[in-house]
């Protein structure tokens, strides 16, 4: 998956997406994310579980798309599947710590 680090000034936000989704547009109707248009935003350096996992070890917000960057953050306890959004198919969430 690919892991993208953003320092802000207001604190770090974690961009991660499943590899195999980079470059798509997600679209139900409902719900619509163009990974092609945000490309720069979710494309950092390609990392394993434990990459994404150190970077979620600390972060002012995070999003993160597909079944193996979501899983992560359920496995970390970070979300519950309750705050997941489907769209196609296609887990995406959003997770701030205030």
């Amino acid at each position: 998956m690919y892991v993208r680090i953003h320092e802000t000034p207001q604190g770090r936000i974690v961009a991660a997406c499943d590899r195999e989704l980079l470059g798509s547009v997600l679209d139900d109707g409902k719900s619509y994310l163009d990974l092609r248009a945000y490309r720069s935003f979710y494309e950092g350096q390609l990392a394993d579980e434990n990459g994404l996992k150190s970077a979620l070890s600390a972060f002012k917000s995070a999003n993160l798309v597909g079944n193996k960057a979501v899983g992560i953050a359920l496995a970390l306890k970070l979300a519950e599947k309750s705050s997941i959004i489907y769209i196609n198919k296609t887990p995406h969430i959003q997770l701030y710590n205030i």
